[in-house]
């Protein structure tokens, strides 16, 4: 079982001081899901995911999501509106790029702190955290039980 295995190698702490940490300097908010078992798009789950978690809700629809299906080898970034009108594809290709390599060279945790730091960084330069600013969503890491 794949995602038993990840899991074991996975430090949650870490990408959830990661989170923390890029959100300290940004109004946006990123959240991390594991997803085991058969997964026919990352994509498209991590819209699923998005909106079942109420990360369209953010002030200013600022949200990212990062999917993880270890058992179908498969992860998605996935923006909401606000984000992805600033950044644009190229953003999306280096910050999957950059995890990828992580990732195929066994580095799980170190992948996904990697995504994390990039995209606290896109925030930050594109929603700097405001006097008025207010954790909006949850910063630990999901994972879901195997489906049986």
């Amino acid at each position: 079982m794949v995602m038993k295995q990840f899991l074991q190698q996975l430090d949650t702490g870490r990408i959830e001081r990661a989170i923390a940490d890029a959100e300290r300097v940004t109004s946006g908010e990123i959240r991390v899901v594991f997803q085991p078992g058969k997964v026919e798009s990352a994509t498209h789950l991590a819209s699923t995911e998005f909106t079942r978690l109420g990360m369209r809700a953010t002030r200013e629809r600022n949200a990212v999501l990062i999917l993880v299906a270890p058992d179908a080898r498969q992860f998605a970034v996935y923006g909401d509106e606000g984000v992805h009108a600033r950044c644009g594809d190229s953003f999306w290709q280096a910050v999957a790029a950059a995890m990828e390599e992580k990732f195929r060279a066994g580095d799980q945790t170190g992948a996904v702190v990697e995504g994390t730091a990039r995209i606290g960084q896109l925030l930050a330069k594109e929603f700097p955290r405001r006097t008025d600013d207010r954790d909006e969503l949850a910063n630990d890491v999901v994972q879901h039980p195997p489906v049986i």
